[in-house]
């Protein structure tokens, strides 16, 4: 892992870090915070005179930040402490349905809408008084209607704009949909960032008989968006590629989208290799599952999913099932969404921490730092594959 001292944080904060962890973040929110108080206290000492680098070293950066609903379901931001002058990083989980509000005496799940909403209600919270508003939005919102296909809402091209007329000055997310959608906001920040190397680092701390070259390993897209992500990973570790495409039914449309009739393969043969699929989320489970099979049927050895959320909509029997009937070896995906507990206690799940990464982001940006070196993994990913091979510790 890139390490913090290895970084040049000779520049000046942009000003007093302050993180606000929204409710549905605060567990990763808590982490992140733990890594920075731990690294300002190692370097604080040498700054502690210095009033630029006032308030540098703290207990915690984490702001106290509220959201509290009326019986009839709307609700306020409310910030528990002044942030005037502060550089602020918003941190927000739009997936995480677990936590619930009353509405007129009824129990109501809150939706992804409810979470950007309550972002915005921060944000207008702050009321422009923080030096800088980042937000990291680890799955961003609506970013799965990022292109028209007919008389339709461009919500995640809106949702960006609005954010910046807000006074957004960076967004960073991980893994978007399709990147392309940063157009909607050229001329503001915004990253796009992959998880690829903490796939890498927790396959290799499961399964200690990997033999990474195109002999042994094969990277495979599920289909034709997630080429570039297999492309990638083919490149780093040396692999060969291959991929799926979706044939779809248009005549009909079922839950929102045209149906898949089949998958079918392009690519060289995956006969006795081990394969990763890579992809940017799991959602019902069908398309991952599916390839699978297709996998097995032309004879692949272990078959490996990653993906960097796990929305498991559809619950996890069926992953239950196609583990047992020997489909899969392991799913890896992120914690920078909502994980159930059922999920967490799987015998094939593998689950990547990110909040060390964040951490790291966060506190290059506040010294206003370039972040392309923690951006770009392949000096780390090969790193770990030197240590894996010589069967060190990772």
């Amino acid at each position: 892992m890139l390490r913090r001292n290895e970084r040049n944080l000779e520049n000046i904060p942009v000003g007093a870090l302050g993180i606000i962890a929204l409710d549905g973040c605060k567990e990763m929110g808590k982490r992140v915070d733990d890594y920075i108080v731990k690294w300002r206290r190692e370097d604080g000492p040498e700054y502690k005179n210095d009033i630029v680098f006032n308030g540098y070293e703290r207990d915690t950066y984490l702001v106290n930040a509220k959201v509290p609903r009326f019986g009839s379901g709307e609700a306020k931001g409310i910030l528990g402490e002044s942030v005037r002058g502060r550089d602020l990083y918003l941190m927000v989980d739009v997936c995480n349905y677990s936590l619930t509000y009353s509405l007129t005496g009824h129990t109501n799940h809150m939706s992804p809408d409810d979470h950007y909403q309550n972002l915005k209600r921060v944000i207008a919270a702050v009321g422009g008084k923080g030096r800088r508003i980042n937000v990291i939005m680890p799955f961003l919102y609506e970013s799965r209607q990022h292109k028209r296909s007919s008389r339709e809402s461009l919500d995640c091209a809106l949702a960006l704009q609005e954010l910046v007329r807000m006074g957004v000055d960076n967004i960073i997310t991980f893994d978007a949909h399709d990147p392309r959608v940063q157009n909607a906001i050229p001329l503001s920040g915004f990253e796009t960032v992959r998880p690829t190397y903490q796939f890498i680092k927790g396959l290799l701390r499961h399964f200690k008989d990997l033999s990474i070259d195109s002999e042994h390993m094969m990277a495979i897209s599920p289909d034709e968006g997630a080429t570039e992500r297999a492309i990638y990973l083919a490149n780093v570790l040396n692999l060969d590629m291959g991929m799926f495409y979706k044939r779809r039914d248009y005549t009909r449309i079922v839950n929102g989208r045209n149906p898949i009739v089949a998958h079918e393969f392009l690519g060289s043969s995956v006969e006795g290799k081990d394969v990763i699929i890579l992809d940017d989320m799991i959602s019902s489970g069908d398309s991952i599952l599916d390839v699978a099979k297709q996998l097995k049927q032309r004879k692949a050895k272990r078959i490996f999913a990653a993906a960097t959320f796990g929305l498991f909509t559809n619950g996890m029997d069926k992953f239950d099932k196609a583990y047992e009937e020997g489909l899969f070896d392991a799913i890896l995906t992120t914690n920078l969404i909502y994980q159930t507990e059922e999920l967490l206690e799987k015998p094939y799940y593998i689950s990547c921490d990110m909040s060390k990464y964040i951490a790291l982001m966060i506190d290059t940006l506040n010294h206003d730092g370039s972040i392309s070196s923690i951006l770009d993994p392949n000096e780390r990913i090969q790193n770990v594959l030197q240590k894996y091979r010589r069967g060190e510790e990772i």
